[in-house]
């Protein structure tokens, strides 16, 4: 298990909260997308500050020191981020699926999409916890039956992610949920996926952050949560 050494946030907190949360130091990871936000109305200018849980829950230092970290992997340059681990701690896991079922109970959320492949990890138990149903938003041509789509862009290409027709209905509150954000490609055609069917995006949260990449200043005014940060 790598020891992650705290450090300092570079991240803002809510004015509800003080939370500033546990950073690791990392070698750096490759960028791969351009800042471009999910959509034209959106602005950086207009992100939100981040809301944490409080900086004081012993929980957190926990959870960040079960997830390993995989140099070169999954290919050279990469410090891939292993929340098998974390898994593997029941405590841990159990910790970090009761911070965010604590924070979002309560909030009127039917809807928790998890994106492909740990989102559908995280994902199923915050929805039963919270009475919301759970949405996977899968890769193409995963889902059996009729999908709607939205492609995002990587290095190379382009890549899509899908959910079935009629799992959501336009008024509905979501949460959308993955392991980590990076780049914030894959959050962006997920919030513009639901939002196309007119489903209202309450907030994004992830268990880890890779704040160089600048992921959340391309989710422009949609809130981000995330219970561990990496520089």
């Amino acid at each position: 298990m790598l020891s992650l050494t705290t450090l300092c946030s570079p991240n803002e907190t809510a004015a509800s909260s003080s939370y500033q949360p546990p950073v690791f130091r990392l070698r750096s990871y490759n960028q791969t997308l351009p800042p471009t936000l999910c959509s034209a109305s959106d602005s950086v200018a207009n992100q939100p500050k981040m809301s944490s849980p409080d900086e004081q829950d012993p929980r957190i230092s926990k959870i960040s020191s079960a997830i390993r970290v995989i140099p070169n992997f999954p290919k050279p340059g990469i410090m891939f981020q292993d929340i098998t681990t974390l898994l593997l701690d029941t405590k841990a896991f159990r910790d970090t699926i009761d911070l965010f079922v604590e924070r979002y109970r309560g909030k009127d959320i039917s809807v928790v999409a998890g994106i492909e492949a740990r989102g559908f990890i995280f994902g199923p138990p915050i929805a039963l916890a919270i009475g919301a149903k759970f949405v996977p938003m899968r890769k193409p041509n995963k889902l059996p039956g009729e999908v709607i789509s939205e492609e995002y862009s990587l290095e190379y290409g382009t890549d899509k992610i899908e959910m079935h027709v009629g799992a959501v209905q336009a008024g509905e509150r979501s949460l959308i949920i993955d392991d980590l954000i990076a780049t914030g490609g894959t959050l962006c055609a997920a919030i513009r996926l639901l939002e196309r069917v007119g489903v209202h995006v309450v907030e994004c949260a992830c268990v880890i952050e890779l704040p160089e990449l600048k992921g959340r200043e391309r989710l422009g005014d949609k809130p981000l949560f995330v219970l561990v940060s990496s520089t």
